[in-house]
């Protein structure tokens, strides 16, 4: 039998040791098809709770261990204290993994730390530092919510257990994978939260897709039109749901091999009126200057809204990230803005929780450009009305942290 903690060691190494992005670590590291269900979960909720872990790891143990040891250690004590695993059960597979990797002298070590570690005794700070340690955020990301929510600061941090969206191509699909007994219902058509979706073979027969529930959001704002620009497109899901009620869009990706997928999206869901171009949405293009109906500017961003999704998000992101990151926001949105044409629509978005890339983008472009206009927006999702847009956040939108704000380029 393998180990369980093996696998997870093997993903997580590449993350901790390698700065590996976790979807990307999953996708290299070989994982036996019955085990990678578990080793996705212990991946997953080990950097989810990942400051709280070194947490742990420094209340008990006399100095830090070397990463080899602190990874195994974090596994193990995920395993006891999320998913309520055997104490004697997870000390014996990290005894003997830690031997295997050829780490035995630490194995007396490891043994010791396990049996001995008492969740009770583990002491956390009061305030934002504790806050901070218990839902395993950086401090500037706490204080930044903290600043703009207040008191909500803790609920929109804290984890929560995985969701998987589903968008199902027709109604004869959603009955044909049971959505209504298996998932819950959001409050678009045909999409659905799962606690669990195993893709078969209908995902390449375009018979359903993985789509969050705040990207669908975002393509709910968008209203109907002759000619979108979807300025920053990859991996195509935005670009294939708004192809349903706009005449044709144009998917603008600036890698090749993620212009690639959007390719690939757009034949599995058998959608034909995407045109895919491999282009810089930062630089002027006189081929597009008021050519478009509507232009939907989906930026970079720090991705604090959908951390769960990517936990290493909370892992990787420095403070000085997020002026950079507005300053390309700015830079897009200001260029884009030129293929609107007169009477238009420009839509902007974020996957963002912090007022500085949502409000304060938008803010900053609209003083810029008198010739545009904020309008109001609406959802069926549940969301915050801000001063220019809807801010979606985790603990009100079915776990989404998403913005969307809209304008109008008015006519003369």
């Amino acid at each position: 039998m393998t180990n369980p903690l093996y696998d997870a060691y093997a993903v997580l190494h590449k993350v901790y040791g390698g700065g590996a992005y976790l979807k990307q670590a999953l996708a290299d590291t070989p994982v036996e098809p019955a085990e990678r269900a578990r080793t996705v979960k212990l991946c997953y909720g080990v950097l989810e709770n990942d400051r709280y872990l070194d947490f742990c790891i420094r209340s008990f143990a006399p100095k830090n261990p070397k990463l080899p040891v602190r990874i195994l250690l974090k596994i193990a004590l995920y395993m006891l204290l999320f998913l309520d695993k055997p104490r004697y059960m997870v000390a014996d597979n990290a005894v003997s993994l830690v031997k295997k990797m050829g780490k035995g002298g630490a194995a007396g070590f490891v043994n010791a730390f396990l049996r001995a570690f008492d969740a009770d005794k583990v002491q956390l700070p009061a305030g934002e530092e504790g806050l901070a340690i218990r839902c395993s955020w950086p401090d500037f990301a706490v204080r930044r919510v903290a600043e703009e929510y207040g008191g909500e600061a803790e609920e929109i941090l804290r984890p929560r257990p995985a969701r998987t969206f589903v968008r199902f191509r027709d109604e004869r699909a959603e009955r044909a994978y049971r959505a209504e007994e298996r998932g819950e219902r959001t409050p678009f058509p045909l999409v659905w939260s799962f606690a669990s979706f195993r893709r078969d073979e209908g995902y390449d027969r375009g018979e359903y897709t993985f789509q969050s529930v705040g990207s669908v959001a975002i393509c709910a704002a968008v209203d109907p039109c002759g000619q979108l620009l979807d300025a920053c497109a990859a991996p195509g899901g935005k670009s294939v749901l708004l192809s349903a009620k706009c005449a044709s869009v144009t998917a603008c990706e600036l890698h090749p091999h993620r212009a690639a997928l959007i390719e690939s999206y757009c034949a599995r869901m058998g959608v034909s009126n995407v045109r895919v171009l491999c282009r810089d949405s930062s630089v002027f293009d006189p081929a597009f200057a008021g050519a478009f109906d509507a232009v939907l500017v989906d930026v970079p961003c720090s991705g604090s809204g959908v951390a769960g999704e990517n936990p290493d998000i909370k892992l990787f992101r420095k403070a000085e990230d997020i002026p950079a990151l507005a300053a390309v926001q700015r830079a897009l949105l200001s260029n884009c803005a030129r293929y609107v044409r007169p009477g238009g629509q420009l839509y902007y978005s974020t996957c963002s929780i912090f007022g500085e890339e949502n409000d304060g983008s938008v803010r900053h472009f609209l003083e810029s450009h008198a010739d545009f206009t904020a309008l109001p927006l609406d959802s069926p999702l549940p969301a915050r009305r801000t001063r220019f847009g809807l801010q979606f956040l985790p603990h009100i939108s079915m776990g989404a942290g998403f913005y969307v704000a809209k304008m109008r380029k008015e006519k003369g």
